[in-house]
């Protein structure tokens, strides 16, 4: 009996003291586990005043995007944020088809350059005069911040009721470049900016030595440099090129992507002249590539589609280089190239948009390039064999490190370009 009451006393001892631990466990259980279910907020950081602040702590009205929920709203233009900014509409003015904004009930319908609107769009800190160019705005962005409200101290005259503002991707697209060359066993060695390697191989010792300034013109983006006393001292990118110009074609005259380059190869100019009212093409509609009734349409109308967005491109290269104070510092030489470069035209309106002297750049320090794969849009691809013969040598040694004619790797790749292009 005395056995029993003592193990019935050990047993209430044990429960006793084990009540407390067990306590103690289902409060550290209850606690990890909120503190797992706890998620912390994204910080997003933004530039609506003209330095990197926090969102939450920045004294505007504003709006800011991230490419997560650009992409998940499916926005491809600057009319399709107008559903994710409080205040914001965006309409289209039928007569020029350009994007009239209104916040917060006030607008200027007067879109064109020389107007002053009540919102104004800027790329990056740089305002977009042309109100057409907005709509393609929306390619490799990091982010939009929309501000409301007065906004002249920081943006200008442009900017009275409030401010769009564009940033575009600096990082994202050579990280998945990275990636995509990864998943194939291949390693990055190193990086070269297009218009460097384009300078490699349409530019002369001369120009670089005196200055001068080179533009491509890429499919999705136009890219910068200037050159002075044999360096490199500024590289910039614009988000727009040649395919825009397609898009705008496909889109004004309804007609597929395949059929707008087709006609911008053939037809399309940035001049006009007299005689495009006069000359017909033919316009498969979208659905209707196999009818047998013609669609015809002037000329003037095709180069009418094709010049707003060449100025535009040209009107941002003139402004990304006086933001930068690099407009006099390569006199006036500048030269133009790239595949978009090839347009009928594009030489003459960039100089009367740059006022420069321009001249066309096409690979001209290797020799033996077959005649297909010897024009403006394998100036970058040229670069890139020259700087990779002379990597570690500055501008002139690479200008100078393949002589025409040598063999060796560089002669074998010419033979390989002739034979399959």
């Amino acid at each position: 009996m005395h056995t029993i009451n003592k193990t019935a006393l050990s047993i209430a001892v044990a429960l006793a003291c084990s009540m407390p631990l067990n306590a103690q466990e289902a409060s550290t259980d209850k606690k990890q586990a909120s503190e797992k279910e706890t998620v912390s907020l994204e910080v997003i950081s933004v530039t609506a005043t003209k330095r990197k602040t926090r969102l939450m702590e920045t004294p505007v009205a504003i709006t800011a995007l991230t490419e997560a929920e650009l992409k998940r709203n499916g926005v491809n233009s600057v009319k399709d944020i107008a559903n994710l900014v409080p205040g914001l509409d965006i309409s289209t003015a039928t007569d020029q088809a350009a994007p009239v904004i209104s916040m917060r009930g006030v607008r200027s319908t007067n879109i064109t350059e020389l107007g002053d609107p009540a919102v104004g769009v800027h790329l990056d800190g740089i305002y977009s005069p042309r109100m057409q160019g907005a709509l393609a705005l929306m390619y490799d962005i990091d982010r939009v911040e929309a501000l409301r409200g007065p906004q002249g101290t920081l943006f200008g005259r442009n900017s009275t009721v409030g401010s769009i503002n564009v940033i575009s991707a600096k990082t994202a697209t050579l990280r998945n470049l990275a990636n995509c060359l990864g998943r194939c066993h291949l390693d990055i060695e190193i990086a070269v900016a297009a218009p460097y390697a384009s300078g490699l191989a349409c530019l002369v010792e001369d120009e670089i030595d005196l200055g001068v300034t080179i533009v491509d013109m890429g499919g999705g983006t136009t890219t910068i440099a200037v050159f002075y006393d044999g360096e490199v001292i500024h590289a910039d990118s614009i988000p727009v090129g040649g395919q825009h110009v397609t898009s705008d074609i496909a889109r004004g005259l309804s007609t597929s992507l395949a059929h707008a380059e087709r006609m911008k190869t053939l037809y399309g100019s940035s001049i006009p002249s007299p005689s495009d009212e006069r000359e017909l093409i033919d316009v498969p509609l979208i659905g209707e590539e196999n009818n047998n009734q013609p669609n015809h349409v002037p000329r003037s109308l095709l180069n009418g589609v094709i010049r707003p967005r060449m100025e535009e491109t040209f009107e941002l290269v003139r402004s990304r280089l006086e933001v930068a104070g690099m407009d006099r510092v390569a006199g006036r030489r500048l030269v133009l190239t790239g595949g978009a470069s090839q347009l009928q035209g594009a030489r003459e309106l960039a100089t009367l948009v740059l006022e420069k002297q321009v001249r066309m750049g096409r690979p001209m320090r290797i020799s033996g390039l077959a005649e297909a794969t010897s024009g403006p849009a394998f100036s970058t691809c040229a670069g890139l064999v020259r700087f990779a013969a002379g990597q570690h040598a500055d501008v002139r040694d690479q200008l100078n490190a393949i002589p025409n004619g040598v063999g060796g790797r560089l002669s074998r790749f010419s033979h390989w370009l002739r034979e399959n292009f």
